[in-house]
Formats: structure tokens, sequence, C-alpha cells
């Protein structure tokens, strides 16, 4: 039977669409170790797949697939494009020759590349096929993680391990068991669960850890600062000790820590290879942080009527005149950075806020980047946009060193976080000034959080 061209592209997309989908692909399953100057920082990363998506009739694109990052209850979907695999032939292609010699000596150099664009890294790692070099058992790649800060980039070695397949995604391992070679007691029983006065060497802040165990050991948590959190934490705890770690494209955290006699925690605290230091805890059931709203003030109203910065077209932009732009009768200006996740988690809070009270909440971002290069700012200013959903207007202020942002500024005391929320009415008169976020990995306090800047906007609204 012969078939016509569009009986063949119905065929085809009939196949396409009843057998293409993400619960009949199958998708692997990676652990992921950075290698930082405290070790192996590991995180699962599995495949997955959206569905398939169609143009024109009769016109195939590419599957909406992406890479998942797994810290904890949070996913991280990093869009995969086919330019992102790339595959280097070494050896003769001639179809036309089959001897021996040339099937035996051809290699091929895959390379996947994940790229995290809003906060300037990239996660790569390549393995070789050939015929000498078949698939072993476990499958394990190398690479390397790439970030930008400020003017420098900074390289880690990776190590990229398929350990599974589709379901397993939800089982691997992220830290394996400590063995007892190593000398560990299995038999020492301590509990890290519960909330924690925390002491970070390099900060004279408080801090509170907040961590949970589970049957079989394994850890989730967080920290909780003056300037926001430590995102999804997860690990485990073998005997005496315990491991966390978490990478969400711009922090690559790692820490470890060890239960003393007196039941005190000393541990160690990696981001990245750039930065190192000690911490230490005790179990207090009642440590709490300081006000958020009680710690930045505005120091000079003057200076915010004058503040003057461009937007990211170039343009000299008066940050009254964009705020007023929104004619809304709540407004926030949201002081920030591209790089910064607890940023993008506050930038997602205000996404939903805007949906809640539609043209009553007006945003005006001021962003505080990495570089002074213009072009570079206005384009992560661009990424940030489709990365949380966001379409205000947005400032390029200057650089995102806090003394030097505070001196660019003038209106507020000190910029002691990022994110700043800066609550006014539609007068622009300030009302409140929020420091730092807590974000979705704190629980009750991001949902406290929430419920205050709901009812400082409504009280704004019905003024």
């Amino acid at each position: 039977m012969k078939l016509t061209l569009s009986a063949v592209i119905v065929l085809w997309l009939s196949l396409m669409t009843s057998s293409a989908h993400a619960d009949d692909i199958s998708v692997p399953v990676y652990r992921v170790e950075i290698m930082t100057p405290g070790g192996a920082l590991p995180f699962i990363m599995f495949g997955d797949v959206e569905g398939s998506i169609f143009g024109e009739v009769g016109t195939p694109s590419e599957f909406k697939s992406f890479l998942v990052i797994k810290n904890g209850e949070e996913r991280i979907p990093v869009r995969k494009k086919p330019e992102h695999t790339t595959r280097e032939k070494f050896g003769t292609e001639d179809r036309d020759r089959r001897d021996i010699l040339g099937r035996f000596t051809r290699r091929t150099r895959i390379t996947q590349v994940v790229p995290f664009d809003a906060y300037g890294s990239v996660l790569q790692w390549s393995h070789w096929s050939g015929h000498d070099l078949q698939e072993e058992p476990i499958q394990r790649y190398e690479g390397a993680w790439k970030k930008q800060r400020g003017d420098k980039v900074y390289e880690l070695p990776v190590i990229v391990t398929q350990v599974g397949r589709d379901g397993d995604k939800y089982t691997a391992a992220r830290f394996e068991p400590m063995p007892s070679g190593y000398g560990l007691d299995a038999d020492v029983e301590v509990d890290f669960s519960g909330r924690w006065r925390v002491e970070f060497e390099s900060s004279d802040e408080p801090a509170i850890g907040v961590f949970e165990v589970d049957e079989n050991q394994l850890a989730t948590g967080t920290f909780l600062t003056t300037t926001g959190d430590y995102r999804f934490l997860e690990g485990r705890v073998d005997g005496p000790y315990l491991r966390l770690s978490t990478f969400d494209g711009a922090h690559a955290f790692l820490f470890h820590a060890e239960m003393q006699g007196d039941g005190s925690i000393k541990g160690d605290f990696w981001s990245g290879n750039w930065h190192h230091e000690k911490w230490t805890a005790v179990r207090d059931d009642d440590a709490t942080l300081p006000d958020a709203f009680e710690q930045t003030t505005i120091a000079d109203e003057q200076a915010l009527a004058d503040a003057v910065f461009k937007d990211i077209y170039g343009n000299p932009t008066r940050v009254l005149d964009a705020l007023d732009e929104t004619n809304a009768k709540a407004r926030v200006l949201e002081i920030f950075g591209t790089w910064c996740p607890n940023c993008s988690d506050a930038g997602r809070e205000l996404v939903s806020l805007k949906e809640k009270y539609g043209d009553d909440l007006g945003i005006v971002g001021l962003a505080f980047e990495v570089t002074e290069d213009f072009e570079r700012s206005s384009q992560q200013v661009q990424r940030h946009h489709e990365h949380i959903g966001s379409d205000w207007e947005v400032l390029i202020a200057g650089l995102s060193d806090k003394a030097k942002a505070t001196e660019t500024l003038g209106f507020l005391d000190k910029v002691r976080s990022y994110p700043t929320l800066i609550f006014l009415n539609e007068r622009n008169e300030v009302q409140a000034v929020y420091s730092g976020f807590s974000g979705p990995a704190t629980g009750e306090a991001y949902t406290s959080q929430r419920e205050r800047f709901e009812a400082l906007i409504e009280g704004l609204i019905g003024e």
C-alpha cells in the first residue's frame, strides 16, 4: 500500500502523540559530585520529559525535555536543548570504508552542557564511546562546574555517575552511607533533629538551624539567618556525623558536622571553592531571629526622591516616577540581584502577591549586579524575568557589594541583605522595610512572612 505524504504525517503524529509521553520515556538518574575543598558535594539530578509539542501541522519540534535537580522537597527544572549535547567524532565517517581498522579506531566524545543562565554558571561533563569503550555497569563521566563571581570565573571538577533510571530518581542516595571500615561506631545514637542556635565564625549575626532526620537516617533542613536562608539542604546522618548539601546553579553548599559529647555540634561549611568557615550549634527550641521589619531604616527620604538609575535599555529613570507609573495603592521597591537565589524566591513571592492583588500592587526592582558591564547586567535582568515569571520595571542600580550599594542608594541606613523590600503607599511614603527573605525551605517562617506581607499590603490598599 502506498501512503501519501499527508497520510505519513498523520500516522507519524499519531504515533508520537500516543507513545511519546513522559510516562513512556526512560530517563537517566545521576549523582553529581562537585569537588570542593571540603570534599565531594553530591546532589541527585534526573532527566524528565514534559511531553511533545508541535508547531504548524506536520512540523515536529523538539520534546520539552529537562534535567531536574533534587534538593530535599525542592525540584529545579533546567531546560535541555538539542545544542546542549555535542558530539565530536574522531575517525573516518566514510560509509564506503567498512574496513576493520576504520571501525576499530573510531571514537566519539559526547558532551552534555547544563546552563544556569540566570546565575551565570554552567555544568558540563563528557564521556567517550567507541569500539573498546564499552558501557560499564556503572557509567561515570567527568566534567566541571563553572561559576562567574564578579569579574572572575571559578571552576570546580565534577564527577557524574548514572545511578539508575526512571523511578530511581526518588530513591537514589545523595550521600553514600559511611562504612564501618572508617572507624565509624554504628551503635552511637545521636539526634540532630530539632531547632538549634547556630554561630558561624564569619558573622556576629544570629542564625538558626532546623533539621529533620527520618528512620533511614536521611536528613533535611536549612539554616535561617538575618539575611535569608541556606536553601533546601539534604543529606544523611551516620553515627555522630551529619552531612548536608545543596546545589541550585548559583549556590554549592556543603556542610559537615559532628555531634559532641555534651550534645552540641561542631561543623564546617564550604561554599564552592571560594569560602570556608567553622560553625557551632546548641539545641534551643526557642531560638528566634530579630524582626526583619526592624533591621533597616530609611535614613534620607530626599535621597529616595532624587534617586535615578538606568532602565534595561539605558534610559535614566527616576525611581519614584517608575513607582508612579504603576498607579498602585500599595507599592514595593525590591532591592535584589539576579545572581541571588534568595532574591529569586522573593521575586516569585512578589509574582504571587501581584497575581492576588492585581493593579492594586505595583513593583519596581533595583538590580545590583556582579559586574559594571551594563549590557551583561541588562541581559541578566531579562533572564531573571523569564526565570521567575516577572514583568515589572527593573532599573540597573550598581554593583552587588553591600557597602557600595549603601553608598549608591543613600536613602537606607545600610544595605544588609539581598533582597530588601521597601513597602510604600500611593504617595510614595515609605511604610516599612523588610531585610532578607525566608524562602520555602524555612517552613513556618516562610508562611508567617507571607501573612505579614499580605496584612501590610491590604492595609495600604485600604487606606
